[in-house]
């Protein structure tokens, strides 16, 4: 075990200027709380929903609660440096500090955070990231060219049509003619559900698009599955690893952002209610997606499952929630990876990187 004069700094980056903002908050406490102090020391770096960066010098049970602004005394302003080995550049009464960044841990769901904004801006100071690199999140984030290269990979993907821009009715009305309802109408470029709506006619497709396009210029239109969703927890770099597949049971509608972090009405199986063979399956399609899309560290691969057995591609998610209670972690318990050693492992790939084991 390192002393600590050799311990490496982990900045956890927490909060952000995206809709998902109270969601990382949540996140990144649990994080916080499961790095090994005897092995890093920890750098808080908070991002207002304002999009105001400081570095946090409180208590981290204030960050759930979103206190954690609210005293500027423990606040200073901070930003990571784009200039090559600036790491964090920190301002007190205006003159700034360098603080040496080993590893950046981005806890920043959906755009500007998990779009791989933040993971370009680390690659310009030369830190490395937790995750996925800057390209790969950007792919992963964008339904459309992710659906096209998971395709060429060998899974299959539903059925749908996409908009680049704001179409006319007879445009739209067109394009989803060739479609079966009930369909989802999503935001290209997001996370959590935000922007998604079920639509069950026709008539109902102008008021969603418009909905979508409140998070994003691009909107993508997909065929409903019928069977069960389910998801897939990847952990690597060259060589990965699964977890246990798990299954959302949805009582009625589908698993939209009030139900992802309420359960008010849904359920997550871990394991999900399936035969070994199909959970095997289940487990390599989401390899398969993980390495199409260029990803390492970790990612939670959402599918479908038809009533056919067929596995159909939903998303790939580069920062998943992260609570002991989230669906990545509970699939990683599942195989045995407690939360702590989840967290350990997770910023050693990221460091190994740095060393050169390059996903290739």
């Amino acid at each position: 075990m390192e002393s600590k004069g050799e311990s490496k700094t982990v900045a956890v980056i927490f909060g952000g200027f995206s809709p998902e903002y109270t969601v990382s908050l949540k996140s990144a406490h649990s994080i916080i709380n499961a790095i090994d102090r005897d092995k890093y020391e920890v750098v808080l770096i908070g991002i207002t929903n304002g999009g105001h960066w400081y570095r946090y010098y409180g208590p981290a049970g204030d960050i759930p609660s979103d206190n954690w602004h609210t005293d500027k005394t423990r606040l200073r302003k901070a930003f990571i440096s784009p200039q090559r080995g600036g790491g964090l550049l920190e301002l007190a009464e205006g003159i700034p500090t360098e603080v040496p960044v080993d590893v950046v841990f981005p806890v920043l769901h959906g755009r500007y955070g998990e779009d791989g904004t933040i993971q370009g801006l680390c690659e310009l100071s030369g830190i490395p990231v937790v995750g996925a690199d800057s390209a790969a999140s950007a792919l992963c984030m964008d339904k459309k060219r992710a659906n096209k290269l998971v395709a060429l990979a060998g899974v299959s993907v539903p059925k749908s049509v996409c908009f680049e821009f704001a179409p006319e009715e007879e445009e739209l009305f067109s394009g989803v003619s060739e479609l079966k309802f009930p369909v989802f109408v999503k935001p290209v470029r997001g996370g959590s559900s935000i922007g998604v709506t079920k639509v069950e006619n026709v008539a109902d497709i102008p008021e969603a698009v418009r909905l979508a396009r409140r998070y994003d210029d691009a909107v993508i239109i997909e065929e409903g599955l019928e069977g069960i969703e389910i998801g897939c927890a990847v952990v690597g770099n060259r060589d990965l690893s699964t977890g246990r597949v798990d299954e959302i049971e949805v009582a009625s509608g589908f698993f939209d952002y009030e139900e992802k972090y309420s359960l008010k009405t849904s359920k997550i199986y871990v394991p999900a209610r399936i035969d070994g063979e199909t959970e095997s399956r289940i487990q390599e399609a989401a390899k398969t997606v993980y390495r199409a899309l260029g990803c390492r560290g970790y990612a939670r691969i959402d599918m479908y499952l038809s009533k056919a057995g067929q596995i159909f591609f939903l998303e790939a998610n580069t920062i998943p929630g992260f609570t002991p209670f989230s669906q990545f972690p509970r699939m990683m318990k599942a195989v045995g990876v407690e939360y702590p050693e989840l967290v350990d492992t997770l910023i050693g790939l990221a460091l190994s990187v740095e060393k050169g084991e390059w996903y290739g």
